[in-house]
Order: C-alpha cells, then structure tokens, then sequence
C-alpha cells in the first residue's frame, strides 16, 4: 500500500492557508473544545487527525486521503518531517485561525 508523503498532507495545509481549500470539523471534539488530545478534521474529502497539547498544535497524526491512502505519524518520525513543520510561520497561521473558525 502506497502512503501519504509530508509533502502531500502539507500542500493540503497549505491549500488551507491560501483559502484554497476548506477546513471543517469532523467527528469528535471540535478545536476549540480540546486543551490536549486529537481533533479531527476534513479538508474537501480527506481526514486528518491533528494533535494538540496544552492549546498549541503540535503534530499531524494521521491522514486519510480520498484514494484509500493512509499514513500515520511512524511516516514522518524523523526530525523535521512532520507536516506541520513544513508550514511556513504565515501559513501555520492561516491554518490555526481555519482551526478556530
């Protein structure tokens, strides 16, 4: 089974940024309800599940995109490979304000 690259769940994140995409809840807990714990959200048909620790992103867990493609965190473990740290300061900005709604 072919995975996600960082590179792919960060265009996503950037799409968001950029107002090219939109970022919606999806099941469970919403942003803005969880101090520390995993939230869930869709961007057109993927799923991503975000972490959040003491009220800060932190790290990107999972995504499911729309073609059966999965990839959790084990596939970004190495320094510097996470999604969420390819993001520029600005887009990690626009992504948090999409985040909070």
């Amino acid at each position: 089974m072919t995975t996600v690259s960082a590179r792919e769940v960060y265009q996503l994140f950037r799409d968001v940024a950029l107002q090219q995409k939109t970022l919606l809840p999806d099941v469970g807990p919403h942003w803005c309800d969880v101090d520390t714990g995993t939230v869930w959200v869709r961007i057109d048909q993927h799923r991503i599940a975000l972490f959040k620790d003491a009220g800060q992103l932190h790290h990107c867990l999972r995504c499911e995109l729309d073609d059966g493609r999965v990839a959790e965190q084990q596939a970004w473990d190495s320094p510097g490979t996470d999604p969420l740290e390819l993001l520029s300061v600005w887009e990690r900005t626009q992504l948090l304000r999409a985040l909070a709604g």
